[in-house]
């Protein structure tokens, strides 16, 4: 009898093990979906959430100063930072008057965003000044070059800026090639209306001037009125037919509290039909709202952002705002995101 009771105990032991091992299997069978592997993790893709806060060392030479929502005294750009936001935006201006957005103005400011951790997108009017839609002026020092001289200064002057970046070990992750190009750049030579293939001649030199000093950069062309597909079509075929290429389409868009949720819807058709025509990223690079509609303007950029994101085949890459720090009427500049005070109003939530 004992023998015969051991021998039944380690049959009983052996089932039990078994059914243990069989009931296991089921189990891992159902998690993963039968004896399918597990989903790989989507992958992450960066989303720039972010600011043009070229007049900030400017502000802070006049004495300006910025606060966060307790009112405590912070640098603005970690303000910014702590906002949400991760990348910042800078123009350089080719010999500007008072030296502000010229190449050791712009190296300060990278510096500093660097050092927060924050990515950069370095923006290229190609003037002395502002360049818009409603003017594209040369700097005074290009004024009576040929356009092969034109050619060789757009480059010339790109890569040097950036290379005094790379001795400072900044790589931007985006550069644009002029600013708000609706009809061209540096007037009248490369107007896109009278003369498109000037415009890309000099679209190119950029180009070729960014990928020879930063080759990891992501060029960008930018346009305003990121809702009118007309123009984007127009501009771009024409550039295309010229020979031109881009890594980036930028936007501007500017809506008023009552029609953003129009331009909004306009500007994400444009998008995907940006990409459906030249296969490019997207980037909203410069948005804002009149500063005392804070609440519309969330609305706005937290809508935008979603929209964005959803751009065909993820290539939506980013919304930036521009000079959110403006305030108090500084350079007669209203839509900024801070208060008279010099805090951030609610509309910079949306970038959390």
């Amino acid at each position: 009898m004992p023998e015969k009771s051991g021998t039944l105990l380690m049959k009983l032991k052996f089932i039990a093990a078994t059914l243990l091992i069989v009931l296991a299997g089921i189990t891992c069978n159902k998690s993963s979906g039968g004896n399918s592997p597990a989903p790989a993790p989507a992958p992450t893709t960066f989303f720039a959430k972010g600011a043009d806060v070229s007049w900030v060392t400017q502000m802070e030479n006049a004495g300006m100063k910025f606060y966060n929502s307790s009112g405590t005294e912070t640098e603005c750009m970690l303000l910014l930072k702590n906002l949400g936001m991760n990348s910042i935006r800078l123009r350089v201006w080719v010999d500007p008057a008072n030296g502000w957005c010229n190449t050791a103005d712009v190296v300060t400011k990278a510096i500093r965003a660097k050092n927060l951790g924050m990515r950069i997108l370095i923006d290229f009017h190609y003037s002395d000044s502002w360049a818009d839609p409603g003017k594209q002026t040369k700097p005074a020092a290009w004024a009576g070059q040929d356009i092969a001289t034109l050619q060789t200064s757009v480059y010339n002057h790109t890569y040097n800026v950036l290379n005094v970046l790379k001795t400072n070990s900044i790589t931007p992750d985006w550069v644009q090639v002029g600013n708000e190009t609706n009809d061209g750049m540096l007037w009248p030579d490369g107007k896109a209306s009278v003369n498109m293939a000037n415009y890309a001649k000099f679209f190119i030199a950029g180009y070729n001037a960014v990928k020879a000093a930063s080759p990891s950069s992501k060029v960008m062309v930018h346009i305003s009125n990121g809702y009118d597909n007309a123009l984007f079509r127009w501009n771009l075929d024409g550039l295309k037919a010229n020979g031109a290429k881009w890594d980036v389409i930028g936007m501007s868009l500017y809506p008023s509290a009552a029609n953003w949720s129009t331009l909004n819807s306009q500007c994400l058709t444009n998008m995907n039909d940006m990409v459906a025509r030249f296969g490019s990223e997207l980037m909203v690079c410069e948005v804002g709202m009149s500063w005392d509609q804070s609440t519309a303007c969330n609305a706005f950029i937290a809508d935008l952002i979603s929209k964005v994101r959803s751009v065909s085949n993820n290539k939506g890459i980013g919304v930036f705002y521009w000079e959110p720090e403006a305030y108090n009427n500084w350079q007669g500049y209203t839509l900024g995101a801070f208060d008279n005070s010099g805090k951030p109003t609610i509309a910079l939530n949306a970038f959390n």
